[in-house]
């Protein structure tokens, strides 16, 4: 398929894991992408495994001086933009709620949340996102199934999430008709970012999900790609559960 030839899209957070499979999978059916990540190294290798139709601008997703840097890249390079993905997120904190600092639970909502946010704002606000000359414009938000439902240990970053699934509904309603806004819940998905969830206990982690195995960052590109592409012409402000059969218990 050939879904997003002459389309253009942002990613944020895709030096690696599921932000670099999105980017794959946009690359592959035959669009341009625009990564970002907060290591330059890192980055770079990314940007050249994805190919002449890539590129890349290093940076902290909640800087607003790097968020203009990519939309004055994206201005220059292409003049629109087409689809934004905010994968982009953070999980610094470990353990119940009670041991969480103040300082770290501000820091998850500014990247999680309010950066999202500027990410979407801005991109509008430009005009580079949902132009009259390039209508159809997509957004897609990469929330967590811990937003969903208890997270033992990773409670505050469910938090977060689940205020990113009330954002894209906002979004959704907003930004139409011009812009559509969906979003993804995962399960723990077999990358770095997630290490800590299943490394030394893979095989007792897998066994929880009647899918019988861990996600992988492909499990969620597919799903992604949908939504951005005009097969989800008619889908505004959903959250996908990506989550192997794990929440099934819990709705029969």
């Amino acid at each position: 398929m050939n879904r997003f030839e002459g389309k253009v899209a942002l990613i944020t957070g895709a030096s690696r894991g599921i932000g670099y499979a999105i980017a794959e999978r946009i690359v592959a059916e035959g669009g341009s992408v625009v990564i970002t990540a907060r290591k330059t190294e890192a980055l770079d290798a990314a940007v050249a495994a994805l190919g002449e139709r890539a590129v890349g601008v290093a940076g902290r997703a909640d800087d607003t001086e790097h968020r203009a840097a990519v939309y004055e890249l994206i201005t220059k390079e292409f003049g629109h933009l087409d689809h934004l993905v905010n994968n982009a997120g953070i999980n610094p904190a470990y353990g119940p709620l009670a041991d969480v600092g103040v300082d770290v639970m501000r820091k998850t909502l500014e990247v999680n949340v309010i950066a999202t946010l500027e990410w979407a704002r801005e991109a509008v606000s430009s005009g580079l996102l949902g132009s009259p000359d390039h209508p159809g414009g997509s957004i897609v938000n990469i929330s967590s199934i811990s937003g969903i439902a208890a997270a033992p240990g990773i409670g505050f970053y469910g938090v977060s999430k689940g205020a990113l699934i009330t954002l894209t509904l906002q979004q959704a309603a907003e930004f139409a008709p011009g812009i559509r806004v969906n979003a993804v819940a995962p399960a723990v998905i077999k990358t770095d970012f997630a290490r800590a969830l299943y490394e030394g206990r893979e095989a007792e982690a897998a066994a929880q999900y009647p899918l019988q195995r861990l996600g992988e960052s492909a499990d969620v590109a597919g799903p992604v790609a949908f939504l951005l592409s005009e097969d989800a012409a008619w889908i505004t402000g959903q959250t996908i559960v990506i989550d192997g059969g794990a929440t099934l218990g819990s709705i029969l």
